[in-house]
Parts: C-alpha cells; sequence; structure tokens
C-alpha cells in the first residue's frame, strides 16, 4: 500500500506564508514526478506547482514568484513554501505522485487526503 500524507495547512491572513509537506511511504520502488494542485469551492481542480525526480519543477502562472517546491528523495517527501499568499489561494491542496512499486511494472497515480488553506483577514 502507497500513502500520502499531507501536513501544514491552516488560516493565514493576506501576504502571510504557509508551508505544505506531503511525505510518501509505502512500497515504493521510485517515485517520478510528485506534485501540488488545489481546488477552491466551485472550482475544478488544478496544478499548482510540479517537480521531477532530478529538481525540475513547473508552476501555475497564478503562484509564479510567490509559490516554491522543493523535494527530499531521501525522505520521499515534498514542500511547497506558499509566501505573500492571497484570498485567491484559499482551496484544498492535493499532493499528487507517480509511483513505481515494488513488483509493479508500470507506475500508478496517488493522491493525499488534501489539507485545507484559507486566506482570509
Amino acid at each position: 500500500q502507497v500513502q500520502l500524507v499531507e501536513s501544514g495547512g491552516g488560516l493565514v491572513q493576506p501576504g502571510g506564508s504557509l508551508r505544505l509537506s506531503c511525505a510518501a511511504s509505502g512500497s515504493i520502488f521510485s517515485i517520478n514526478v510528485m506534485g501540488w494542485y488545489r481546488q477552491a469551492p466551485g472550482k475544478e481542480r488544478e496544478l499548482v506547482a510540479a517537480i521531477t525526480n532530478s529538481g525540475s519543477t513547473v508552476y501555475a502562472d497564478s503562484v509564479k514568484g510567490r509559490f516554491t517546491m522543493s523535494r527530499d528523495n531521501a525522505k520521499k517527501t515534498v514542500y511547497l513554501q506558499m509566501n505573500s499568499l492571497k484570498p485567491e489561494d484559499t482551496a484544498v491542496y492535493y499532493c499528487h505522485a507517480n509511483i513505481h512499486k515494488y513488483g509493479i511494472g508500470y507506475a500508478n497515480d496517488y493522491w493525499g487526503q488534501g489539507t485545507q488553506v484559507t486566506v482570509s483577514s
């Protein structure tokens, strides 16, 4: 079994910062791309940022310059540092990973349970 466990969400004032973490565990042979997605009420889930196992990153235009994604391969953990938060960043943030399990010849997509981020004064 593979699990992705997120932490670090919460309530923050506009202009504030939060750091999200996502740790993968289980029978993992290797992890390919990992990403953060978010879904606001009434909206579709959207990509926020993604990082390859070599450290290359991509960001949504709406978060460029404010969010930074990083990865610790030894800990099977990714982080999302969110600065200069805006009310429009309010959403449930989900961790995603494309993972090869031991004994399986192909990779599957896995999702965390989500963590709420609320930006409000």
